[in-house]
């Protein structure tokens, strides 16, 4: 199954993220990345049918993750919409170039070419 939407949620202790969701919710890991440290900084977490993906960072409220073909194209069609870029174009070493943002109504979206 090819997805595109993805729920997204920042933890500032992944790995502590990772344990709960998966004893309490019951959620089954599928990809769990760690740094150079062996610190967890990305998972992505079977709910069911439904992946969702937790990263290191800052709680700041849930953010949706896209998969779009071209995020360098919709990162200026957003960028001259007036959306507030809060993470420029990189290319991340798991592969996707991805971006992010925050709408009018201040919630957080990223695109990139990540297709877990």
């Amino acid at each position: 199954m090819t997805r595109t939407v993805y729920a997204l949620a920042r933890y500032q202790d992944c790995g502590a993220a990772v344990d709960f969701l998966t004893s309490a919710f019951g959620f089954k890991a599928h990809e769990v990345s760690k740094n150079d440290e062996g610190v967890v900084v990305h998972a992505e977490l079977f709910a069911g049918d439904d992946m969702i993906m937790i990263g290191s960072g800052e709680p700041g409220g849930p953010g949706i993750y896209v998969a779009v073909d071209d995020p360098d194209a919709h990162h200026d069609r957003v960028k001259e919409a007036g959306a507030d870029i809060t993470m420029e174009l990189v290319d991340q070493p798991y592969g996707s170039r991805e971006y992010g943002c925050k709408d009018p109504g201040g919630n957080s979206w990223f695109f990139g070419t990540y297709r877990p």
